[in-house]
């Protein structure tokens, strides 16, 4: 017997996407991306082998600042003009430990397309006050900005760094299974 595929979409309202970035080496920026999207599909309930897609809006961006996001939304960095969509898709959802997953898939920033390897920890399964089943993730990795063509850098007069090519993601998601 075959086992139903199961379809699990975002609940934005509930989930948010964070990156992290060093500024002159010696303090975190923070931004995240306002609009996005992300579904799963699954084999019945369990996450073992599940698709898993994302997008997210490049003009979303918010860093707490708008002089900065626009300079991220510039052709400097992200070129949403050109490139208004990053995205990904998983190639591999590999349970490692108890809770323990291992996403693999590739990650799409201004054209350019490379593997990404994440670490995700299922948070639990709950039925929310409406009878919709839920299902939470915390996904976390670094990805180094210039493999995808973010390759703006400054350096101060001092000779500092000023935002490093490192990029700390942390995402916490909330997925709904669909009818």
């Amino acid at each position: 017997m075959a086992t139903v595929k199961t379809t699990w979409a975002v609940d934005p309202t509930h989930s948010e996407v964070q990156f992290k970035v060093k500024h002159l080496v010696i303090s975190t920026v923070t931004g995240s991306f306002k609009s996005f999207d992300a579904s799963a599909e699954t084999e019945g309930d369990s996450f073992e082998g599940a698709t898993v897609k994302f997008s997210a809006d490049i003009n979303s961006i918010d860093t707490n600042m708008e002089q900065r996001d626009g300079h991220l939304k510039s052709a400097d960095f992200f070129d949403a003009e050109n490139f208004p969509t990053l995205s990904f898709v998983s190639t591999s959802f590999t349970l490692k430990g108890d809770d323990e997953y291992v996403v693999t898939g590739d990650l799409t920033m201004r054209g350019v397309t490379k593997s990404v390897t994440l670490a995700a920890t299922y948070g639990g399964q709950m039925v929310d006050f409406y009878g919709n089943t839920k299902v939470g993730f915390e996904i976390s990795g670094k990805i180094n900005r210039k493999d995808f063509g973010l390759n703006w850098a400054a350096v101060t007069e001092a000779g500092g760094i000023v935002v490093s090519d490192e990029v700390k993601l942390h995402i916490n998601i909330q997925l709904v299974k669909q009818a």
